[in-house]
């Protein structure tokens, strides 16, 4: 199942990134876009999301300095635009993947599309990783374990569920039951002509 696949890249992506723990490391992609192009994006995609959680944690501390403050500020909204490019790409591979599959007429639309549903898997899988963390953590009390323990226990259930959707959207895809319509990002703020702060500027 296509699930079972995304979940054990995204496992090995977070283990591979907290070996050196560090926003700044360099990235290699363990797959060959041109022999494994699935699986190339999904890597890359699991890898920007998990620098963006610990950019997320790094901007949340309340004695950063402004000015470092702001650099990490435009890291983020950068990682953001390439994390919504990866969705877009991962959603052209879908509509590639079912390109030759007939809609029926009474096929119907998702609420969102595969890529997105992914999206969504990809920063499950960094929940679950932290909370573990937090539940088996040496220094926490008691309670504490206790309380992310059951989160943890939530979180899983939910990846159950949303890997099983997922498979379950793919497949009715490939049936024609369902059908993929994909709206291509347009963010405003980057936009020259768009934002006005920036559109002043020029």
């Amino acid at each position: 199942m296509f699930s079972t696949k995304a979940n054990k890249i995204f496992q090995d992506v977070i283990e591979k990134y907290h070996v050196i723990n560090a926003v700044d490391q360099s990235f290699v992609n363990s797959y060959n876009k041109d022999a494994n192009l699935l699986e190339h994006l999904l890597y890359r995609k699991s890898w920007i999301d998990t620098v963006q959680w610990h950019y997320e944690d790094i901007i949340r501390d309340p004695q950063i300095d402004p000015v470092a403050a702001l650099k990490l500020k435009r890291q983020i909204d950068a990682s953001n635009q390439d994390r919504t490019d990866m969705v877009e790409y991962i959603d052209s591979y879908f509509l590639e993947k079912y390109s030759d599959a007939s809609p029926k007429s009474e096929a119907t639309i998702n609420t969102e599309s595969p890529a997105w549903g992914v999206d969504r898997l990809s920063i499950l899988a960094l929940k679950i990783f932290h909370m573990n963390e937090e539940a088996t953590r040496a220094d926490a009390s008691s309670e504490h374990k206790a309380a992310c323990q059951t989160k943890l226990n939530i979180l899983l259930e939910q990846r159950v569920d949303l890997s099983t959707a997922i498979d379950t959207l793919l497949e009715d895809i490939s049936k024609g039951d369902k059908y993929m319509k994909v709206y291509k990002q347009m963010k405003m703020y980057n936009d020259n002509e768009l934002n006005p702060v920036l559109r002043s500027q020029k």
